[in-house]
């Protein structure tokens, strides 16, 4: 579990992203590249969290590498010998990488005569690591239960290279699905594209066509939303006031079907790929990053070079 914190480099990103968009409304508003570069500004913001959450799911699968490591030279200290107490201070003095600390606190604590069950408690849960409290648990309790450690710790470690082993393969069979998820995704953009500014469009104005002939309401075609929203740049409260309009009008009901298919699609590909799905949320991030600037770039061009033509009617923007 990622702790937020809000350090001094949360503040420098915050204060960054604050000039950026001060900048983004003095020298963009109303231009083409106003609304694409809020994206810019809502990423200035926010990476440091994201960091923290990445540097956080790194961490823990280093931890969860090294730990089989550990329970093998564990186990082949206590087969030679030693009692499992020395094994742990002795066995903790190797190289281990980011569980280093962890192991050097479970040894001190065996020396300072903290009873073994409790110290290797304390370390799984200061680990933080689902599959070392489950390994953790599962020596305990047999050993408790009057198991000889050695094998104990034996099936621990296959069962853990076993683990291991399978989400490799997992990592490495899904990477084409990966690629392929991200094509289909940006397919996905595109159809959203021509939905918003060619279909919903050409309905509308084949609608408006055929109330003059039959004297049908054009608002129940249009559905009630409105398709020409503008964001009022003339004052911050009247900003606010249009953007709630902008959001939603067509752009913005668009704008926000693209982040949530985003955001869900970057975390079940995270599921997929990693197990687990805040490993997703680097998925969801590039994703999201990437809708909300393909789509409101769009929406703007479209918009400054008066729509796309729809044969037979004026253009629509």
């Amino acid at each position: 579990m990622v702790k937020i914190l809000f350090e001094t480099r949360h503040r420098v990103a915050l204060g960054f992203a604050l000039v950026l968009l001060l900048a983004d409304f003095y020298f963009f508003g109303g231009k083409i590249f106003f609304v694409p570069l809020l994206a810019v500004v809502a990423i200035a913001a926010t990476l440091p969290y994201w960091l923290d959450i990445m540097r956080e799911n790194k961490r823990q699968k280093e931890i969860e590498s090294r730990f089989p490591d550990f329970v093998r030279n564990l186990s082949g200290a206590i087969k030679s010998g030693m009692p499992a107490a020395q094994a742990v201070v002795h066995v903790s003095e190797g190289e281990y990488g980011t569980l280093a600390p962890y192991l050097k606190k479970l040894a001190n604590q065996i020396e300072w005569s903290i009873p073994f069950h409790k110290a290797f408690i304390n370390f799984a849960k200061e680990t933080e690591n689902p599959v070392i409290r489950r390994a953790v648990a599962t020596v305990i309790q047999a050993e408790q239960a009057g198991g000889n450690i050695e094998d104990v710790l034996t099936a621990v470690t296959d069962s853990l290279l076993q683990i291991k082993k399978i989400k490799e393969e997992r990592k490495s069979s899904i990477h084409a699905q990966v690629m392929q998820s991200y094509i289909i995704f940006f397919v996905f953009l595109g159809v959203m594209i021509v939905i918003q500014n060619l279909l919903i469009p050409y309905m509308v104005k084949f609608g408006s066509v055929s109330t003059d002939e039959t004297g049908i309401a054009s608002s129940q075609v249009a559905g009630g939303i409105n398709l020409q929203a503008e964001l009022d740049f003339s004052s911050p409260a009247d900003f606010l006031v249009s953007l709630g309009g902008w959001l939603l009008s067509l752009n913005g009901i668009f704008l926000i079907m693209s982040l949530i298919q985003a955001f869900f699609a970057g975390v079940v590909l995270g599921k997929l790929a990693e197990g687990d799905m805040t490993s997703g949320l680097r998925h969801s991030l590039i994703m999201m990053t990437a809708a909300f600037m393909t789509i409101t770039l769009a929406q703007s061009i479209l918009k400054s070079s008066g729509g796309l033509a729809v044969p037979g009617l004026p253009a629509v923007g």
